[in-house]
């Protein structure tokens, strides 16, 4: 019975990475087309201090929300930040259905960076320090970042020792990312960010729905003496197949509908 507990302790743990890794690959992928477009066109100083000015930021909300949580009774951060995140996840997934089922556009980062790049050329010129770099860099690093600052904080909250492992999933995303803009001087074009986004929101409405129901005091259906943490996977089947056949419903109702107008 050790043992297994163990091996559920070290698979949540390694769900919880992983889930933080992927969720946050996502945002920084975005953050990086945009800061590859300033530093390409205005000049990569002003670009990069916008860059680390608001990953130190971010940095100081982390280290002074994350302890705070703590002292928040378990089950009350459960809820609020399971209610959150399951909506969280839920609004990745319906994108990612609708691209997936061809009624929105898929994400084109190459085409975010050309848009990006020709908003920057249009930008006044300047002496010295570039501001309007800087603060392009910084606000997209940002609004990235917040997100991901959220999605490191509600996986660190869902219990004890989970928040070191939503952190290290988030700054290993951002230490690949970083390598690959240094080496590669262009967007991540062929990182297949829909795809990911899919995943992510399954990931992230399935550990919604589990912390919701855990901090409302709710029991799995599950065999006694075993973990409720079974549910976990349990949930990520369910949305994983709902999502799937959503696919085809929605191609079905978008032809339906071109069919009667």
């Amino acid at each position: 019975m050790a043992f297994g507990f163990v091996h559920l302790e070290s698979t949540r743990l390694g769900t919880t990475l992983i889930a933080s890794f992927l969720a946050s690959l996502v945002e920084c992928v975005e953050a990086l087309t945009v800061v590859l477009a300033v530093g390409s066109v205005r000049g990569w100083r002003s670009a990069l201090a916008g860059a680390a000015a608001a990953l130190v930021v971010l940095a100081a909300i982390v280290a002074a929300l994350g302890p705070a949580l703590t002292r928040i009774p378990l089950h009350i951060v459960q809820l609020a930040v399971g209610a959150m995140i399951l909506l969280f996840g839920l609004r990745w997934l319906r994108k990612a259905v609708l691209r997936a089922a061809g009624l929105i556009p898929l994400h084109d980062e190459q085409a975010a960076f050309q848009k990006n790049a020709a908003a920057m050329r249009g930008a006044g010129g300047t002496r010295g320090w570039d501001k309007p770099a800087f603060a392009a860099s910084f606000n997209i690093t940002m609004l990235e970042g917040t997100e991901v600052v959220f999605i490191v904080i509600a996986l660190g909250a869902g219990g004890t020792g989970l928040l070191l492992p939503a952190t290290g999933g988030a700054l290993a995303a951002l230490l690949t990312v970083i390598a690959l803009g240094l080496a590669l001087h262009r967007p991540l074009a062929r990182v297949p960010e829909n795809t990911l986004k899919f995943i992510v929101g399954v990931l992230l409405a399935a550990f919604g729905t589990f912390w919701v129901a855990e901090g409302a005091g709710l029991a799995w259906p599950i065999p006694p003496n075993h973990s409720p943490d079974l549910a976990i996977p349990v949930l990520m089947a369910a949305y994983l197949l709902l999502a799937l056949l959503l696919i085809p419903v929605c191609r079905v109702q978008a032809a339906l509908a071109g069919e009667n107008q």
